[in-house]
């Protein structure tokens, strides 16, 4: 390990999947037009479709996304293939929540860190999620700021760009995420140091994100923002 956590000067975070529930967020509104239509839907098997059909080639920018996503699911899951509910999925992005110990963990870090955000969702989109999360970052970057999505390796580049604007370098980043496949391969690759948030750690499989081509032991390791917030003042003590 290259550095000790005190050693950084910047934190770059992934958002969505790491400090907002977008896995929740997805089966809470399918769920309720599965009720509505009076059915009912497995979560599970809903963020598998999910994934199936938010990874393809023709694919829009997140959440927009949603909108072609619901579409395509819809039939699988016994649920009415309608635009409306598509704008639906979309917009409920707007009230997804962080996991319980986002927001703490993010402004005990912002005492001692430049917090970045690094989303692959749209600019409105993560307004709703910076909020959620107490406003904790001191820059952010989305998929309208870059023009590509992680794991595209210029997307860490305009970040490194930014970095270097200020004096400093991706040495003094530590990156932390909980996909294997949009952050902690390619930050490896690239010479960041990473932390993965093993959010799905109770559970099988990996949801609503793509599965990696290999996984990627990363270099600091937790369950939870919690377990990253307390490792810090730890080390700081």
């Amino acid at each position: 390990m290259s550095k000790s956590l005190p050693e950084f000067k910047y934190m770059t975070f992934d958002v969505v999947g790491t400090l907002i529930d977008f896995e929740g967020g997805l089966k809470t509104c399918l769920a309720e037009i599965a009720t509505e239509a009076g059915t009912e839907i497995d979560g599970e098997q809903a963020l598998g479709l999910y994934r199936a059909a938010r990874y393809s080639k023709d694919a829009d920018l997140f959440p927009d996304d949603l909108v072609r996503v619901y579409l395509a699911i819809a039939p699988k899951l016994g649920l009415p293939a309608d635009q409306e509910y598509g704008e639906r999925l979309r917009d409920s992005a707007k009230g997804w929540k962080g996991f319980a110990d986002s927001a703490a963990a993010l402004a005990s870090l912002a005492k001692d860190y430049r917090l970045v955000a690094m989303t692959n969702a749209r600019r409105w989109a993560f307004d709703f999620f910076e909020k959620e999360l107490g406003n904790p970052f001191y820059a952010a970057f989305t998929a309208d700021d870059t023009g590509t999505e992680k794991p595209d390796p210029a997307f860490f580049e305009k970040v490194f760009d930014y970095v270097a604007s200020e004096g400093h370098s991706k040495d003094d980043i530590l990156h932390v995420a909980q996909s294997q496949y949009h952050d902690i391969g390619i930050s490896r690759k690239l010479g960041l140091t990473n932390c993965w948030i093993e959010r799905r750690h109770a559970e099988k499989g990996y949801g609503g994100t793509i599965e990696p081509a290999e996984f990627t032991k990363p270099d600091y390791h937790f369950t939870s923002m919690a377990g990253l917030a307390d490792a810090v003042a730890a080390a700081r003590a």
